[in-house]
């Protein structure tokens, strides 16, 4: 009999909402390949019951629940977790935001691996009552799963302060090496190889939106940045001041969810700005270095892990303003920054080895007989 791994935690596969799903979607057909029995809940808008699919031999219960933004999700992954009660095998779920749920697989006996993902309850975009819940739903996680996976050594570190160090495993995130892209995509948005940086991002206070556009903006570069992201500026005040701040020369095309043309744009960028100041192993940044860009990030020991020495570091706007000074013209650390991140990349972040840890993992807290620790 095949082994079964149900997973929770995210909207479904395949992956159309972020890191957490992308990496499920690698997973399952990782696992499928390799004879797993994998059955991944999905969230759908609605009402009624249940249904079932399949995907790429990916088994999905499907869950439609009536409301909408983080009240659906929720309500999605109470229903998940108490379907998930009736089943046999081992259970992963990624992300700790609705752990208090996952207590009933405890009660259970359920074998339940976790992704703690970042520190949420620091990200300052919370207000008071988000970030008490995600902080109570951290020490339930930490509490109530059978194992714990950190993405990033400090993230660890943090885990290790509520758990023993050997119920978690660092494992970080992965990413595809992308060695080529069709440049023609580039022109869509009026942009030549190499004469443009490039920003990919939510736009919250915590990624430095403010600070990265400001010190592009403090002189003419004869340069191009382009911030992808979900702007409101209508609605959101933040969103406003950052597309305020901004010169002639920086480009807002919104968010994109064609990976072709953001693969051309990482591949094709002189540079690529990462200003995320709290999180573990970043899957933007990733994905970077596996396109081989040239890095400048906010200085922080998330993103030094990550991104490696290779890379260049800024800790504000006027210093963000001065690397962009010196490094746009620079041609050589511009090519040794990228050989870098190639480097990094194949070092730890190639999705073979993160996929086969993740395996390996799986198999060691897959027995029948294991008792809940």
């Amino acid at each position: 009999m095949n082994k079964k791994l149900y997973i929770l935690g995210i909207r479904g596969v395949p992956a159309q909402h972020g890191g957490f799903e992308t990496f499920a979607e690698k997973l399952c057909l990782f696992l499928v390949a390799r004879g797993w029995d994998v059955t991944v809940y999905c969230q759908e808008e609605g009402a009624g019951a249940k249904w079932e699919s399949v995907w790429s031999g990916v088994k999905r219960i499907h869950i439609p629940v009536r409301q909408n933004g983080a009240l659906g999700t929720v309500v999605f992954d109470f229903l998940a977790t108490c379907d998930a009660l009736k089943h046999q095998g081992l259970f992963l779920t990624l992300g700790y935001n609705t752990a208090v749920f996952n207590l009933m697989q405890r009660v259970w006996r359920q074998v339940n691996i976790i992704n703690m993902d970042g520190i949420e309850w620091k990200r300052g975009k919370w207000g008071r009552i988000a970030k008490s819940w995600f902080w109570l739903n951290e020490r339930i996680g930490c509490w109530g799963g059978s194992h714990l996976v950190a993405d990033h050594p400090k993230i660890f570190e943090h885990l290790a302060t509520r758990v023993s160090k050997q119920k978690i495993t660092m494992i970080p995130y992965g990413g595809d090496e992308i060695n080529t892209a069709n440049v023609n995509l580039l022109g869509v948005y009026g942009l030549e190889p190499h004469k443009f940086s490039v920003i990919i991002a939510r736009p919250e206070p915590e990624n430095s939106f403010v600070e990265m556009v400001r010190a592009f903006s403090s002189q003419r570069r004869n340069h191009k940045l382009v911030v992808l992201g979900n702007f409101s500026p209508d609605v959101n005040p933040y969103h406003q001041k950052v597309m305020a701040d901004a010169s002639d020369e920086v480009i807002f095309p919104g968010a994109i969810y064609n990976t072709a043309i953001v693969q051309a744009l990482r591949f094709y960028c002189r540079f690529y700005l990462h200003g995320h100041r709290v999180g573990g192993t970043n899957p933007s940044l990733v994905e970077a270095l596996g396109a081989g860009c040239a890095v400048i990030a906010h200085d922080n020991h998330f993103n030094r892990w990550v991104a490696g020495p290779g890379a260049v570091y800024f800790n504000d706007e006027k210093d963000c303003a001065v690397v962009l000074d010196n490094l746009l013209p620079d041609e050589e650390v511009y090519f040794k920054m990228k050989n870098s991140s190639r480097v990094r990349f194949n070092e730890r972040f190639r999705w073979e080895q993160i996929l086969q840890e993740y395996e390996d993992l799986l198999f060691k807290w897959y027995p029948s007989d294991l008792e809940f620790k």
